[in-house]
């Protein structure tokens, strides 16, 4: 665990599982229809113009939800997990800014094809 300058200590579960809602978050928004039946409706009302422009939203997203994932895996599966602890939580901060940036492109976008 990694001890904070105030002499709590943070276990890295804590960053990790993190990581892991707002994955999971990003993929139910995503490939769940979260974020399509919520920025253009459901069923018949659903506006087939704003459909397509939420998928280049996901698109967009892609890239820094991709980068995130990598980052957190690569975090996990290096050998600084037990020597270097603060460059450990380091990345899976990093990691879990790519995941608020990739929602935040996904919003911004289901926001502006929203009809």
């Amino acid at each position: 665990m990694q001890e904070r300058t105030d002499g709590r200590r943070i276990s890295p579960a804590v960053p990790s599982i993190a990581n892991l809602l707002l994955a999971a978050l990003w993929a139910c928004s995503t490939y769940g229809g979260w974020g399509e039946s919520g920025f253009c409706g459901d069923g018949p009302a659903r506006d087939p113009a704003c459909s397509d422009g939420f998928a280049v939203a996901v698109l967009l997203s892609t890239p820094f939800a991709a980068a995130a994932a990598v980052l957190a895996l690569a975090s996990w599966a290096s050998h600084d997990l037990r020597r270097r602890p603060s460059r450990n939580a380091a990345r899976l901060t990093v990691a879990a800014l790519g995941w608020v940036v990739a929602e935040g492109v996904l919003f911004l976008g289901g926001f502006v094809v929203q009809p």
